[in-house]
């Protein structure tokens, strides 16, 4: 079993992630991010947009993968939105969670990783 730090943000720039995980570099536009695993963010599977932004649906499969925080990212610009339901939604699960500018959601998905968190997240890195 890998350990929870396994999965470390390595790269980050205008329309590319790189995720190292146990010592393998993956790489994305957007992505979904949880300890050990990683995968492409497709915004068309759930009809994502900017606005009104990340859904409840977004969500599920890194829930599912047991984390204790969540980043959401919002895009280097923030254009990206967070939807007031999916907010709730976390709430009334007691899911610790963060929202933040793309380079800020990198940077303390790595701190809260090496602390030995089971953090998990999603990234979107263009606007």
């Amino acid at each position: 079993m890998s350990d929870v730090h396994d999965t470390l943000i390595t790269d980050l720039s205008w329309g590319e992630i790189e995720v190292t995980i146990q010592g393998e570099a993956h790489h994305f536009r957007d992505c979904k991010l949880w300890p050990g695993g990683a995968k492409e963010w497709d915004w068309n599977e759930t009809g994502t947009q900017h606005n009104p932004g990340i859904q409840v649906a977004d969500l599920e499969g890194v829930l599912r993968k047991d984390v204790d925080v969540l980043i959401l990212s919002r895009g280097q610009n923030k254009r990206l939105q967070v939807k007031k339901e999916t907010e709730e939604y976390l709430r009334e699960r007691d899911v610790d969670y963060h929202v933040a500018e793309t380079r800020e959601a990198v940077k303390l998905f790595n701190q809260l990783a090496k602390k030995g968190e089971r953090v998990g997240g999603l990234f979107h890195t263009t606007c």
